[in-house]
């Protein structure tokens, strides 16, 4: 199996960056399990739409923190599988992948709702109004895993799957235009969920200026939190942007690609999945006394 973007080589971590690793996950996952507890516990937050799509953010990304973690541990242990289970791994981890930032989006868009058409609101979105958004967004995130496996699908031979490999997500990287295939189909996707944010963001600063009193600053906290999804998705972009740039130092040096990859798992992968929901849900005073509640009881 050729892997154009790294030329075949699955770094294996040393003990001590893999165990690193166990420990930031494990501590990530409970801190999103809090979080979705607190979720379930509190009954007001089953019918808000903006605590249901926080809600689907949290457990997509613990979803995708536990499989991309055994993807890392099957690694750095050189455990090797047919291609077809590795395919079928591979094609979770890009779908959840892109879960996160389409939900920023659908986020984005119900502060919008919330401050710009305050009297539509509960009508766009309403609990079933909501429950049909998260299937968009589950429908839309699987758009660029059909058109990569499609054309993955089309290229392979039968054989491959029959091969034995160390499994990344690069497995349908077969011929380099499949690289640039599946970059464009990315790049496409992040421009399309930054137009909209910037969109909000210019639409609820128009609101804000003409705001006054406690209407002015429910605005700005909106408008606050319109800012820290597009920190969020700037997360996720340079998450994106991270291949071409250990592409590069594979070129150099394998340790130093190992490292980099290493530390742009962490910092890139890792922490914006996990450090960013974290933030949100304590910012948001009625999410942080629901919270401190569960955590007493």
């Amino acid at each position: 199996m050729h892997d154009l973007l790294f030329g075949g080589f699955a770094p294996r971590y040393p003990t001590y960056r893999l165990i690193i690793i166990q420990i930031l996950v494990t501590i990530f996952l409970c801190i999103n399990m809090l979080l979705i507890g607190t979720f379930f516990k509190t009954e007001s937050f089953h019918t808000s739409a903006r605590y249901l799509l926080f809600a689907l953010m949290l457990m997509s990304d613990s979803f995708l923190l536990f499989m991309s973690d055994i993807m890392v541990v099957c690694t750095s242990l050189g455990f090797t599988m047919q291609v077809f289970v590795c395919v079928i791994f591979s094609t979770t981890v890009l779908l959840y992948n892109m879960v996160t930032p389409i939900t920023l989006v659908a986020m984005t868009l119900e502060r919008y709702a919330a401050i710009c058409m305050p009297l539509r609101h509960a009508e766009l979105c309403s609990t079933r109004s909501t429950v049909h958004c998260i299937l968009i967004i589950h429908g839309i995130s699987s758009v660029p895993c059909i058109i990569i496996l499609s054309v993955f699908f089309a290229s392979a031979s039968l054989s491959i799957y029959k091969q034995n490999m160390v499994c990344t997500v690069n497995v349908f990287i077969l011929y380099t235009w499949h690289n640039h295939l599946r970059s464009a189909v990315s790049q496409f996707f992040f421009l399309m969920m930054c137009i909209v944010i910037c969109f909000s963001y210019y639409k609820i600063m128009k609101v804000a200026n003409a705001a006054s009193g406690e209407s002015k600053k429910s605005t700005l906290r909106g408008l606050k939190t319109v800012i820290l999804h597009a920190f969020q998705l700037l997360l996720c972009l340079i998450q994106l942007w991270c291949p071409f740039i250990e592409a590069a130092t594979l070129e150099i040096d394998l340790n130093l690609f190992a490292s980099v990859r290493y530390a742009n798992y962490v910092i890139f992968f890792l922490a914006s999945r996990c450090l960013s929901p974290l933030i949100y849900g304590l910012r948001d005073e009625t999410f942080f006394l629901a919270l401190k509640k569960f955590y007493r009881s």
